[in-house]
């Protein structure tokens, strides 16, 4: 559940609108959640100055109510709760909770899930407690040790960066707004600082930045000599950075290992404040040459609470990791397959784990399989017509593995085998992960 706003009214009777919006925060988009959930019954929330006057009119509380209204004194009219309708344009905004406590009016409009015609009843909306409980959470750290109404005034100061904290996005994560004035720089509440719109709050503790690299070698290898195998590294920076201020700037430079080849293909997160144009323009359409740019790659960026990534890239390497051999020959119901992987002599052999999956599409079920393996071992899956080779976390000293063997099938089903509009007759492939 959510909020779509929040008010502090003071009533002040004998002035021109008798009383004044002390404080306001509304949720743009919660606002365009309510718009699709309400859908025909929904009623925006106005701006203070009419949210004001319907407020207290609704309350009773302007110059002018002396004069009896149905809508508002009948006796078949009598609010149990504190939750309100305003009129506000000749619709009716609802549900608003208030209520009047120490000269001060608390008000909030939650979000309802759902159509408001016909109203659902108060007991279905959890955004009705919630708002309830904000209110009195505010309640609360105003009355606190206050004396004053420069006292109070101070306290009003600090609901902006208490609630981005408190309620980020019109969420409630906690109404205690005291356990929150820790975080909250207490000088900057004379001069604020704006935290831009994607950024909830502020850290606080000790400051560490963790960056992680992962990179896949995407490669197609086609052991024909009209066809061109391809391979190319696809790249992700990941960064989280736990830094005390507001906008925080750090800066990430990215260097190449020796003979490494250049970065490409270069996307940035949002929150990179400035970027050499050297970067950006480097693709892997143009053809390499010598002058293409090979870093240092520098990042100046602040960045959110989150883990985000910093940046995409793609790079092009002289050689796949793994060089691949796959043959098949068909001899009625069975198939005979020839398997070779040989690991580059330029990659660690360490892995967290190297299978390779050889699927076979368009045919019956696996009924019977000799097979010879150097390395590893083999698992065989006969309803989906997949054997799974586990090579495990690194090669033999070889740096070359084999696998043969004959795979015989059942009669051909409906619905269970796997069926491919490519991988027909010796049109086959091998996967390999890790």
């Amino acid at each position: 559940m959510a909020l779509r706003g929040v008010w502090l009214v003071r009533p002040e009777p004998g002035t021109a609108l008798c009383g004044s919006v002390r404080f306001s925060r509304r949720y743009p988009t919660v606002e365009k959640r309510a718009k699709i959930f309400n859908g025909v019954s929904y009623v925006p929330v106005p701006e203070d100055g009419p949210f004001l006057k319907a407020l207290l009119f609704e309350l009773r509380l302007l110059d002018d109510d002396k004069d009896f209204v149905k809508r508002c004194d009948s006796c078949s009219r009598i609010n149990k709760t504190s939750v309100y309708a305003l009129a506000i344009g000749g619709e009716e905004l609802w549900p608003v909770v208030a209520f009047l406590k120490n000269g001060m009016i608390y008000a909030s409009v939650p979000l309802v899930e759902q159509t408001l015609s016909p109203r659902p009843p108060l007991v279905s909306l959890s955004g009705i407690s919630q708002g309830l409980q904000l209110l009195f959470g505010i309640q609360d750290f105003l009355s606190l040790g206050q004396k004053s109404d420069s006292e109070l005034n101070t306290k009003l100061s600090q609901l902006p960066d208490l609630l981005l904290q408190a309620c980020p996005f019109g969420t409630l994560l906690d109404a205690n707004l005291q356990n929150f004035l820790d975080n909250i720089n207490v000088a900057s509440v004379t001069q604020p600082q704006k935290l831009p719109a994607w950024k909830a709050g502020t850290y606080k503790g000790k400051p560490q930045v963790s960056i992680s690299i992962t990179e896949k070698v995407k490669s197609m290898q086609y052991d024909k000599q009209d066809v061109a195998d391809t391979w190319q590294v696809v790249g992700a920076v990941t960064c989280k950075c736990d830094l005390e201020g507001i906008m925080p700037n750090v800066t990430i430079s990215l260097s190449l290992p020796t003979n490494g080849s250049p970065l490409q293909d270069i996307l940035v997160h949002p929150c990179v404040t400035s970027l050499d144009s050297a970067i950006l323009t480097s693709n892997s359409i143009d053809v390499m040459d010598d002058s293409a740019f090979s870093g240092p790659y520098k990042f100046p960026f602040s960045p959110p609470l989150e883990s985000f990534n910093l940046c995409y890239y793609t790079s092009q390497v002289p050689v796949p990791p793994i060089l691949g051999f796959y043959q098949i020959k068909e001899e009625d119901i069975q198939l005979k397959i020839a398997v070779n992987l040989k690991l580059h002599e330029s990659v660690k052999n360490n892995f967290e784990f190297c299978e390779a999956h050889i699927p076979f599409y368009n045919r019956g079920p696996i009924t019977h399989l000799e097979y010879k393996v150097s390395f590893g071992q083999l698992e065989i899956f006969r309803e989906k017509g997949l054997l799974i080779w586990i090579i495990g976390q690194k090669f033999p000293k070889s740096m070359e593995i084999n696998l043969s063997g004959t795979v015989t099938f059942g009669a051909k089903g409906h619905d269970k085998q796997p069926f491919d509009q490519i991988c027909i007759g010796g049109t086959a492939y091998v996967k390999i992960g890790n």
